[in-house]
């Protein structure tokens, strides 16, 4: 059965939520954006296993603890391109720590598109730089905490929350929350990924869901800007948590780990990029991702997989404005109507103003 996100505290989630703020923050006196450390911070091997609050406390000026913790707070500080508010995350080798001026603000439930919702299950669009659901170590934290940094699933359930069941008012005076149901995740996608992702609302059309997923008879489309001109190919590989070098991959016997299925079909090129459709016959993590890279061609924005196993990461000239991946067709049976539900997604904004590739 899917596992049902949110927790006890949901039904308040949407009350308080911080609205947008767009007052840029002032300098922090810790570490500034404008020197070099800061705009392009390497973990190194020395410092690989630390946790974020750690690191930052090492940098110059080496700030008091209670600074560096302010920095997290005020989403000033992205990893890999991504804001991070959970100060006790481990950095791993070559992550790429960058503090900036002004914090971000986080995502309402306002801005969530809802592509279909019936009373079984609802489909929407992921914007990236958004976690699909939390781990389970995060579940615990305070509410406060968890609305600086909100997941998908929070999000959607929040919008979902109907209206007409608020009362105005309690015999207090105050403004009780709406009462938000949580959703079941069926599937997920990676922070930096855009697209369509399908929830479940009960725990019946959970479990139909995932019985498709699983019999691996779900359509799941993607579209890829990769480096360099690959030809159209079936990737098949077991894949496992560590190829080698602390990086998922494909073993090398190529039996033991998870059997991992993509289908690549090159749909045009335009100098030394390419689009890429790319068609999961299975659905294991980070697995076009890794696919791409081992066939030579990892994806624009791509902060992890740049190298297969023993070589040299490759070079990303292409300024792409971070992961050029996205979910654009996604496919099933109804799981309680039985109905052929497809669904289709436009190539996001963000990509289009960078490269124009016609994606259909």
């Amino acid at each position: 059965m899917g596992s049902q996100t949110g927790s006890d505290s949901d039904a308040n989630f949407a009350e308080g939520f911080p609205a947008a703020d767009t007052r840029r923050e002032g300098r922090s006196a810790a570490v500034s954006a404008d020197s070099d450390a800061a705009c392009n911070n390497h973990v190194g091997t020395e410092h690989a296993g630390l946790t974020l609050l750690a690191w930052l406390r090492k940098q110059p000026p080496n700030s008091s603890w209670t600074e560096c913790r302010k920095l997290v707070a005020a989403r000033r500080v992205l990893v890999n391109n991504v804001v991070e508010i959970h100060e006790a995350r481990r950095l791993k080798r070559d992550d790429v720590v960058v503090v900036g001026t002004a914090g971000t603000s986080p995502l309402q439930p306002q801005q969530i598109e809802i592509v279909y919702v019936d009373g079984d299950i609802v489909v929407v669009e992921k914007p990236p730089h958004v976690v699909t659901t939390r781990r389970p170590e995060e579940q615990r934290w305070p509410l406060a905490k968890r609305q600086l940094a909100p997941t998908l699933d929070e999000l959607t359930a929040a919008a979902l929350a109907p209206a007409s069941r608020v009362p105005r008012s309690n015999r207090h005076g105050r403004k009780p929350s709406p009462t938000i149901a949580p959703l079941f995740r069926v599937q997920r996608l990676d922070r930096e990924t855009s697209g369509l992702v399908v929830f479940a609302r009960t725990a019946d059309a959970s479990k139909r869901l995932i019985e498709q997923f699983t019999a691996h008879t779900v359509e799941r489309v993607y579209f890829a800007v990769v480096n360099g001109r690959p030809e159209s190919q079936t990737v098949s590989t077991a894949l496992v948590r560590d190829r080698g070098d602390g990086l998922r991959g494909s073993s090398r016997d190529g039996k033991s780990g998870q059997a991992a299925v993509t289908h690549l079909k090159r749909l045009s090129s335009v100098g030394p990029l390419s689009l890429m459709e790319c068609r999961l016959e299975t659905g294991r993590t980070h697995q076009i991702r890794i696919h791409l890279c081992e066939i030579g061609a990892p994806v624009c924005g791509e902060p992890v997989y740049r190298h297969r196993i023993g070589e040299t990461a490759q070079a990303d000239d292409s300024g792409a404005p971070r992961l050029a991946l996205h979910a654009a067709r996604l496919g099933f049976r109804h799981p309680i109507t039985g109905e052929t539900k497809a669904f289709v997604s436009a190539w996001p904004q963000d990509l289009a103003t960078w490269t124009a590739f016609p994606t259909g």
